[in-house]
């Protein structure tokens, strides 16, 4: 999975770099000290992008899934490179339930009889697409096995308005089998919503809308998805807890508890198989019934219906094998000389869907170049002041199972003494994106002024200021005014906040650890193979990223932030950038608020007089919505108050930090350290959020029907969107606290830095 927080692409993993790309700094604001910069100018001699392909050829010329054997041999071949590079390496192993396909069945039945699905053909000039005999077949992982046979209803993209909009045109899915593309929202809420409609099973298809020619020429031509291209993936329910459905909140150890499979809640109980866009035509231009409203239409050239009416009959079957099988994450670490308790940490995962090029194996190639430099750094006799640990997660695609199993059997030690968790996945062509912690978007700005952008000579930061710019002129996505102004001014742009979609998870949502997830995109063609297996070397070397030029830059920006936090006597927050997301959280969530109470009163009133009616093609009838309950005045005083606190605190603390930091003695220094190294964790909760409490992060976190995309102050925002409105008062209080207290510990640490 690629980090990413909202549009688009981005239940695809997708680089969504308009909102978080990074301008040129003012030269003096944080330019790296000298000895610094030849440190850094060290790590970049180490970087080739010639390791990286031949690292990526290798490690994606045999199918990946968890439980394969090249997998297996790709972690193994991973632990000896990092042991020759002269770090202390092991293999560390967990068991997980992880089942896998052993039969799949989806045939259309009535009008006539057509078998669908299967293997992905190979196709001319991609050397892997024929490598298939150790490969599993498209499927998604944890669905619900069963055998059914039902009307096929088309639901969009399967969301809860997808299904208000049925409900408006007589169409109830009890019973029947529903066909839902991919987009609109995380693809585990498909089947999901579905199962909670009373649907008897799922489909999901690649729409070419999405991400086939209506982007560009499928491959082998083009980079985009062709009619048999599948995308695989989970639909493990990992909104209410990622990892090993069996042991929540505990590493999956030997001795561990175990739920067993009708206690697991993240399972589904419904059957469900992913479909090319191909198959799907054969089905969707046979249905009968209403036609689709246009927002529900997609590229296939012929008119959506709805179904439902028993024209279209499926037969849909899954049996998996529920096994338990091995994770071999490769945790590798350069003992710091100075801080040997406080931990850098970063990570990429290397297991895939099928061959996994593209994801995750570029961004673990990228992460693999990095360690080769920093261990040569250590033979020629440098050591980090702060201990690094770089890990290759195994078991990210069924659900963040090797990075959550590791956080939660070391969240103590993790809590402890990890100072920062940086986070790449896949990589390409394109633009730099980053979310992550507030305070650490000077880190990023810095990194990524100091890296040139391989194919225009420009800096990253050069490119990406630019590209906010003229985006806001030719009114390309959502304009933001912050991200505007500070891209014309030079100022630092602010990085999106976190929800889920990679390992990043574990140590942001649940152990408060602050994270980062980084990567380049937006000019590759990744999108068309995601999860497929065309994501080959072919697919990258063509239409990724040729030559890995984007893959050393990654290096050089990610191996600059692991420096500049390893190096540095204090690691580098600031913490004004925290006050200042929180009051554009503050801002809107109340907007929020205010729109959903006038919306509806709005629909109180059309209720009432028969708007909804009188506006109805007689012809075409459409249902009046059912009544909501009006969005009471909520009372946001106490995070208004909370906020203030903040900016105040935060900006006291910034300004005393930087003219007395370097006058800080060896004690003082060290208690100062001690106040900061944990401040995250006061923004999280033991309680965790409503319904879901391995998720502990109240600041943000993923919404519970985003799947990926982060909701800013997740207590309260989904609880005004939910119409909870007790977890609202709740919740409200609760960040209130959360946020004074952190401006507690900054006026403690601005105290310190005094000498008061």
């Amino acid at each position: 999975m690629r980090f990413i927080v909202s549009g688009g692409f981005s239940m695809m993993k997708s680089v969504c770099r308009a909102a978080l790309v990074f301008p040129l700094l003012a030269a003096a604001a944080t330019a790296a000290p000298t000895g610094q910069a030849a440190l850094e100018a060290r790590l970049d001699s180490g970087i080739r992008a010639e390791d990286q392909v031949s690292w990526l050829k290798r490690m994606s010329s045999a199918p990946n899934h968890v439980g394969s054997a090249h997998n297996k041999a790709n972690a193994e071949a991973s632990l000896a490179l990092f042991k020759s590079w002269g770090w202390e390496a092991r293999i560390e192993q967990f068991d997980v339930l992880y089942p896998t396909p052993v039969s799949t069945t989806v045939e259309m039945v009535a009008p006539e009889r057509l078998v669908l699905g299967g293997q992905e053909p190979s196709v001319a000039g991609d050397a892997t697409s024929g490598n298939t005999a150790d490969a599993l077949p498209p499927y998604v992982a944890f669905q619900g096995d069963g055998d059914v046979t039902g009307d096929l209803v088309y639901v969009n993209y399967g969301m809860p308005a997808d299904y208000e909009a049925l409900a408006r045109r007589g169409i109830d899915v009890r019973g029947k089998v529903v066909i839902a593309r991919y987009g609109g929202g995380w693809r585990g809420l498909k089947p999901l919503l579905a199962q909670k409609a009373g649907a008897i099973g799922c489909i999901i298809y690649s729409d070419p809308n999405e991400d086939g020619f209506r982007a560009s020429d499928a491959y082998p031509k083009g980079g985009a998805r062709p009619d048999t291209g599948v995308q695989r993936g989970s639909v493990l329910d990992m909104p209410i807890y990622p990892g090993d459905p069996l042991t929540p909140g505990e590493g999956s150890t030997p001795g561990t508890k175990r739920l067993s499979r009708a206690e697991a809640v993240t399972l589904l109980a419904i059957p469900a198989l992913p479909m090319s866009w191909g198959d799907a035509s054969k089905l969707l231009a046979r249905l009968g019934g209403p036609v689709a409203p246009a927002n529900m239409s997609g590229a296939l050239p012929f008119t959506y219906h709805l179904g439902g009416d028993g024209g279209v009959k499926v037969h849909l079957s899954v049996k998996s094998d529920w096994q338990q099988r091995p994770l071999y994450n490769v945790i590798a670490t350069l003992k710091g000389s100075q801080f040997p308790d406080e931990w850098v940490v970063r990570g990429n995962h290397h297991d895939g869907w099928v061959f996994g090029a593209s994801d995750p194996l570029t961004g673990n190639v990228a992460m693999l170049s990095e360690a080769k430099a920093l261990g040569a750094m250590v033979k020629s006799g440098w050591r980090p002041k702060r201990t690094i640990v770089y890990a290759s997660w195994d078991g990210e695609e069924p659900g963040l199972l090797g990075s959550t199993e590791w956080g939660e059997a070391h969240a103590a030690e993790l809590k402890a003494k990890a100072v920062l968790y940086i986070n790449t996945d896949s990589n390409g062509r394109g633009f730099f994106g980053a979310g992550g912690s507030p305070a650490w978007q000077q880190l990023v700005n810095g990194a990524v002024r100091d890296v040139i952008d391989p194919e225009t000579g420009l800096t990253v930061a050069q490119r990406a200021r630019a590209t906010v710019r003229t985006d806001a002129y030719d009114r390309i996505g959502r304009v933001d005014a912050a991200e505007l102004a500070a891209a014309e001014n030079g100022g630092d742009l602010p990085i999106a906040p976190l929800g889920s979609g990679s390992d990043f998870t574990v140590f942001v949502a649940h152990l408060g650890i602050p994270s980062l997830s980084v990567g380049f995109g937006g000019e590759d063609e990744s999108g068309g193979t995601y999860h497929s297996i065309y994501d080959s070397f072919d697919h990258v070397m063509r239409f990724d990223d040729p030559g890995l030029k984007y893959g050393a830059a990654l290096s050089k920006a990610v191996g600059r932030m692991v420096l500049r936090t390893s190096e540095t006597d204090t690691p580098p927050a600031r913490y004004g950038d925290v006050a200042t997301s929180v009051g554009l959280w503050l801002v809107d969530l109340k907007r929020l608020a205010t729109d959903q109470r006038e919306r509806d009163l709005k629909l109180e009133a059309l209720l009432t007089d028969g708007g909804f009616g009188a506006s109805s093609d007689p012809l075409k009838p459409v249902l009046p919505p059912k009544a909501k309950p009006v969005t009471p005045n909520i009372d946001f005083s106490g995070l208004d108050n909370a906020a203030d606190h903040l900016k105040a605190s935060a900006g006291a603390f910034d300004k005393a930090f930087a003219a007395k930091s370097n006058a800080l003695d060896g004690a003082t220094r060290r208690n100062l350290n001690a106040l900061l190294q944990d401040i995250d964790q006061l923004l999280t909760t033991e309680r965790g959020l409503p319904g879901r409490p391995w998720f502990k992060n109240i600041a943000y976190a993923p919404g519970r029907l985003t799947g990926y995309g982060a909701k800013t102050f997740p207590g309260v925002r989904e609880g005004i969107e939910d119409r909870r409105f007790d977890d609202v008062a709740t919740f409200a209080k609760l960040t209130a606290d959360a946020l004074e207290a952190y401006a507690k510990r900054l006026d403690e640490a601005r105290k310190l830095v005094d000498g008061g």
